[in-house]
């Protein structure tokens, strides 16, 4: 039986018509366009499908919709301001921490995450937040020196 839910979706609410099995990572991709949430393993293995919900990184193939109710969700598209990328996207693509780009989203979102929570992680710490993210094509290397240099930015930023 579908029913009417309400997302609130990088700071936008919108009725979206579900099944109560629909997974969050279908309704944001396939019926309100957020494409930036990509879908890999479907088993929650690889966190191409990360987003935030309540500020906290999930894995949206294992997230039913209408779990998602009155929580405030977070996609890749919502980081940028009036397209200025935000410190950890643009830490990125400074570090050449993008290759083919599938993993990026859930990395980015992951990282902001982690920063939010502990604003200067050592190396253990930002390799444990992302964990739940694979690439493929790197050895991460890349990915921690951008995302420590992520942390130093917005630390100068505040500081």
């Amino acid at each position: 039986m579908k029913q009417v839910i309400r997302l609130q979706v990088n700071g936008i609410a919108y009725e979206v018509m579900i099944s109560p099995r629909d997974l969050l990572v279908d309704v944001l991709r396939k019926q309100l366009g957020f494409t930036g949430t990509k879908k890999g393993c479907g088993h929650g293995d690889c966190g191409t499908c990360t987003v935030l919900v309540n500020e906290k990184p999930i894995l949206s193939c294992l997230t039913l919709a209408i779990s998602c109710q009155g929580k405030t969700i977070t996609t890749i598209e919502g980081l940028d301001h009036g397209g200025v990328l935000h410190p950890v996207q643009q830490s990125f693509v400074n570090h050449g921490a993008i290759q083919c780009g599938f993993c990026t989203p859930g990395m980015v979102l992951s990282a902001k995450a982690l920063l939010d929570q502990n604003p200067n992680p050592a190396e253990e710490q930002i390799r444990r937040g992302l964990s739940g993210n694979l690439c493929r094509c790197t050895g991460y290397a890349k990915i921690i020196e951008a995302v420590e240099a992520a942390a130093k930015e917005q630390g100068n930023a505040i500081g």
